[in-house]
């Protein structure tokens, strides 16, 4: 066995002098502090001056080799990470459902030696690493991909909407997807057009912090999901992540309404322009609405996965070129997604490349980038003007939705008459006939009554 996995020269070197190795159980004396845990084998591609310790509270810290004074092997054994697998039980009481992995993390160990998260994904390896699973439903899997979410793309969502299709046809009682975060919404969204009528829950899910931390959310998540697939009656396409920071309960947010809204928070999903479906917990699921498609008991389901992949959304900012637009109507793209300013406004010099654009039959859709609220381009002369040229204000979709739906629809048809009516046609909530008055609630730290509201209910 290699005593010093990973480490090279100045580091190897301090682990040799202190007579410690990789998995010993050490008490480190630095300049910095004294430190209790394990030593970790490090990244073949990591630096050589730094020594990585596991903690006694889950968390590794890198320890600058120069600041070590003394290190104390106070045990030591040889660790072996590999997940738990037990044979996953079978009730026929309980519900049927299908695991399809996309590359997301749900529940995953660490090579220490790579890097690299490894994912747990069979049913025995993710019985093993959440026992709880069993207690819901009867658990199969298919891994349909290996990708990053920045991956993810037409082809895959097309492969994924068919293979929930077959999975429904073939009798599933709900269906859960593992995906990762970044992008889960944009794939959220695109499955909602091209799965319609669903019977089932399709229960997207991902983590947020990898499951060596103590503060992984990939567990509980997984277990959201699941207990929301086999018992919900919530027939749609839906993201279930965290709801508050803490772990009390998880939210159920309709696919193409939900968003990323925060790099690393483990609440980072959120309801946009309305409020989530549900709560859900380890005991119940708990309706936040009843404006939802419903569990059925046939097998029926409509699969359409044309899409038209030259679609591009557009970020407006000021001073934006008109080559940015040129370039588009250059490289013949058939449709553009403009999150615009305000009500949705652009500057004057887009007007002429966006009025040729049109002329050329390019779709040129206009949402806003401020997420909430609606497209309200007759309220100014601009946005009357911009109308004029051709684009056409998409109510309140949010921008990822809109590129997505537009890709979407000009897969079925050219005909932008027919595309528009299709963009316009509220699918799969994409667009609502106003805001409920609680849609628009942040949590503004600052002001007196928000600070009262979190002291009153913060735990």
């Amino acid at each position: 066995m290699d005593k010093y996995k990973g480490y090279r020269n100045k580091a190897k070197e301090k682990l040799i002098e202190q007579h410690a190795r990789v998995w010993g159980d050490v008490e480190i004396d630095s300049t910095r502090g004294k430190f209790k845990g394990i030593i970790l084998p490090r990244s073949e591609t990591a630096d050589d001056k730094h020594i990585v310790v596991k903690l006694r509270n889950g968390y590794n810290v890198g320890l600058a080799v120069d600041t070590i004074k003394k290190i104390v092997e106070t045990d030591y054994q040889e660790a072996h990470y590999k997940i738990p697998e037990k044979e996953f039980p079978y009730d026929p009481a309980k519900s049927d459902v299908k695991l399809l992995g996309t590359g997301g993390t749900i529940a995953s160990r660490l090579d220490y030696r790579t890097g690299a998260v490894i994912p747990a994904f069979s049913p025995g390896e993710l019985y093993g690493s959440v026992p709880e699973l069993a207690d819901i439903c009867n658990l199969t899997t298919e891994k349909l991909y290996g990708i990053f979410s920045e991956n993810m793309g037409p082809e895959q969502w097309k492969g994924t909407a068919e293979a929930i299709g077959k999975e429904i046809k073939n009798g599933i009682n709900g269906i859960v997807i593992g995906h990762g975060t970044d992008t889960m919404h944009h794939t959220s969204a695109i499955l909602s057009f091209m799965i319609q009528d669903s019977p089932v829950p399709i229960v997207m899910v991902g983590s947020q912090r990898s499951s060596d931390r103590p503060s992984s959310d990939a567990a509980i998540n997984l277990i959201h999901a699941t207990k929301t697939a086999a018992e919900s009656d919530i027939a749609e396409v839906m993201v279930c992540m965290f709801g508050p920071t803490s772990d009390e309960y998880g939210l159920l947010h309709r696919g193409t309404r939900v968003r990323k809204m925060h790099s690393s928070y483990r609440s980072t999903f959120r309801t946009i322009g309305g409020i989530p479906l549900a709560m859900v917990d380890k005991d119940k699921i708990t309706p936040l609405t009843s404006d939802y498609k419903k569990r059925r008991k046939d097998k029926k389901v409509k699969i359409n996965t044309e899409f038209e992949e030259k679609v591009s959304i557009v970020y407006y900012y000021p001073n934006m070129q008109p080559d940015i637009i040129e370039s588009l109507i250059d490289n013949k793209y058939k449709g553009i997604v403009i999150a615009g300013t305000g009500l949705g406004h652009i500057n004057k010099p887009l007007y002429g490349p966006i009025k040729k654009a049109c002329n050329k039959g390019i779709a040129v859709y206009m949402t806003v980038q401020t997420l909430w609220g609606y497209v309200q381009m007759y309220v100014y002369d601009t946005g009357r003007d911009l109308m004029d040229i051709g684009i056409v204000p998409a109510a309140n979709m949010l921008p990822e939705v809109a590129y997505v739906k537009l890709g979407w629809a000009l897969g079925q048809t050219t005909n932008l008459e027919k595309v528009k009516e299709i963009m316009l046609t509220n699918i799969a909530g994409e667009i609502t006939e106003r805001e409920p008055y609680n849609g628009y609630l942040i949590y503004q730290g600052g002001i007196p009554e928000m600070e009262t509201f979190l002291k009153k209910h913060r735990r």
